[in-house]
């Protein structure tokens, strides 16, 4: 079904994301919490949900995808008005390998893809030498791939993958239990809200593919080497790092928030519809009351740039456990904690 093309914003609207953008510029307000996760403040506020952009103005814009990938997002349309309506805090990054670790010691609990002895995915470099032109180098599910073995080496200050929604679903409660305040994983519209940070372009940082590997780590020169059947795909420019970089090591959005695009997709709380955008409420959509499979949002390090736009939707079932999916929490609770403080706001 051929895309609408990009609409002139109401001029209130405007108005509205000139003042959201200005006052996201200001240093932002961090609490940290038990784990040492730093949540920032996201304001309430409206946005424009979705992408207009035709197929022509796509392939355009990404040459040599096969056309079909462009014929195939009737689920980020139509764009829509949202209005967030109250303030929540969102985490600066995604939750790192050392957080992770310390939950699973205090909390007891066994995370899925230990827990039913399946395992998750993996890296496998020997998949690279061995496979056929159309196969890739991801190897599982294999019980040896788990969140602390994806197939390469990860350090304390990088994100988690191979969690499962359910994962980060058990995260969140223990979280809240522990420090009586409430977590959460972020629906899809406050999730977007947060990436946008008062944009309405492809990328919060523009439009230019060309320039994503300044603020997201994604399939890139530096990871091309590791995927010679893909490489036509990478961004030419190199972010560093040809797997998940340590958390913030990219430059951040308007909000403070750090790796919105690229470093590991991230589990949101709703259930996907393809048609959900049609008939969403304006004030504070709560997502699909069912469904088969959970929303991820975000790309990851091994993601195309067309993939890894503001508005595009992936979705895995909630025991999905992969080397590209992690989780970035929602703090919904305001109320003091003592070891609040503001943190610079990076360049």
């Amino acid at each position: 079904m051929p895309r609408r093309h990009s609409a002139r914003l109401p001029v209130p609207l405007f108005a509205a994301c000139a003042v959201l953008a200005s006052s996201a510029l200001a240093e932002p307000t961090v609490m940290e919490n038990s784990l040492g996760m730093k949540f920032v403040r996201i304001p309430a506020g409206e946005f424009m949900m979705g992408s207009a952009e035709s197929p022509s103005a796509l392939a355009q814009a990404f040459p040599g995808y096969e056309p079909e990938r462009f014929t195939q997002l009737q689920d980020e349309a139509p764009v829509h008005r949202v209005r967030i309506s109250r303030a929540f805090y969102l985490g600066q990054h995604e939750v790192t390998v050392g957080q992770f670790r310390r939950f699973l010691a205090a909390s007891g609990y066994v995370p899925q893809s230990v827990a039913d002895g399946t395992g998750g995915f993996g890296y496998s470099a020997d998949h690279v030498t061995r496979r056929q032109p159309n196969q890739d180098a991801f190897a599982g599910r294999d019980p040896k791939y788990s969140w602390q073995n994806p197939g390469f080496m990860q350090g304390d200050d990088e994100p988690v993958v191979n969690v499962s929604w359910h994962d980060a679903q058990a995260l969140a409660r223990w979280l809240s239990q522990t420090e009586q305040r409430t977590y959460r994983l972020p629906t899809e519209a406050e999730w977007e809200y947060a990436c946008r940070a008062g944009t309405t372009t492809r990328y919060p940082h523009g439009d230019d593919p060309a320039k994503l590997t300044q603020a997201a780590n994604v399939f890139d020169a530096a990871a091309a080497t590791h995927w010679p059947l893909w490489a036509d795909r990478a961004v030419k420019a190199s972010d560093g790092f040809a797997f998940t970089a340590p958390v913030g090591s990219l430059a951040p959005n308007a909000f403070g928030l750090y790796d919105m695009l690229g470093n590991v997709w991230e589990w949101t709380a709703d259930w996907h519809e393809d048609d959900y955008y049609a008939h969403s409420p304006e004030i504070d959509p709560p997502g699909p009351a069912d469904g088969s499979v959970r929303v991820r949002r975000g790309g990851s390090w091994h993601t195309w740039a067309f993939y890894a736009r503001c508005s595009y939707r992936n979705w895995n079932a909630a025991s999905t456990r992969y080397t590209l999916v992690g989780i970035r929490l929602l703090m919904q609770d305001a109320s003091p904690i003592p070891n609040e403080h503001r943190a610079p706001h990076a360049p």
